[in-house]
């Protein structure tokens, strides 16, 4: 086993962050946590609410899954209000489309059976799945996970859909940014070797809160720290602002560990 002794990572995760830790810690690296998002609750999320009322309130021809833990947030959250059951019979009578194996995981899951799965796990395929799929004069229930999807869910709107959006785990910026701020510095005082991002949404705030140091953080990012992102999508502020990321092949939080030990170890 490589070892990551005397390593520091920097890590922006807010979902799942005990178990990003731990698995580093194992690897003997040592860990700054600096959440950069935070989940609104799903029992008090009154626009959820709202979605799930609009989706139970006519059928939909097509369900749209983006992610397998937002999708069991849902319906997680709907069950505390008392409507776990009509959304599930809501949901059952549409042709339901996922973007990936996670997403028909938690379809299956529930039950449910997804009729089309973006071979490349991508949000792009999903929606072009769903347009190429017939959606004029069709309700589209779509459930995003963190941020909104205008120019995809545009797409289905282009083609004539009505779309309903729900939208499980909207990220806010952190109640105390201490943290990130105490992030930034290390990494321009040269004490932190990676950087590693798991949300899109968490990496874009990120340089948010760099606040007056970002260009001197970028300059740092596209030098000596190494910036680790498990897939694509949440590399892409990274990359947008001229940093350049690695990847694990699979999009998975177990092959981001793997992947840092390879590079730091």
């Amino acid at each position: 086993m490589a070892d990551l002794s005397g390593i520091t990572i920097g890590i922006t995760a807010e979902r799942r962050a005990d178990d990003f830790i731990a698995a580093l810690e194992r690897h003997g690296a040592t860990v700054l946590h600096a959440p950069t998002i935070r989940i609104v609750p799903l029992p008090d999320d009154t626009e959820l609410r709202m979605a799930t009322d609009a989706v139970l309130a006519e059928p939909v021809g097509f369900t749209a899954v983006t992610t397998g833990a937002g999708l069991r947030g849902w319906l997680s959250a709907a069950e505390g209000w008392g409507l776990h059951e009509p959304l599930l019979a809501r949901l059952k009578e549409s042709r339901i489309f996922v973007r990936g194996p996670k997403a028909a995981g938690a379809v299956r899951g529930a039950g449910l059976r997804e009729e089309f799965s973006a071979p490349e796990e991508s949000n792009a395929e999903l929606f072009e799945g769903l347009r190429d799929a017939g959606v004029r004069g069709e309700r589209v229930a779509v459930q995003l996970h963190g941020t909104l999807l205008p120019e995809l869910t545009g797409l289905l709107r282009e083609s004539g859909a009505e779309v309903v959006q729900a939208q499980p785990y909207r990220w806010l910026s952190p109640s105390d940014v201490a943290p990130v701020h105490d992030l930034v510095e290390s990494v321009l005082a040269g004490r932190v070797a990676a950087l590693a991002c798991t949300s899109a949404p968490a990496a874009a705030n990120l340089l948010v809160l760099a606040g007056s140091r970002r260009e001197e953080f970028l300059a740092a990012l596209r030098g000596p720290v190494l910036c680790a992102c498990v897939g694509p999508v949440t590399a892409a502020p990274l990359e947008a602002a001229g940093v350049p990321t690695v990847q694990p092949e699979r999009q998975r939080l177990g092959a981001l560990v793997k992947l840092l030990v390879s590079e730091l170890g």
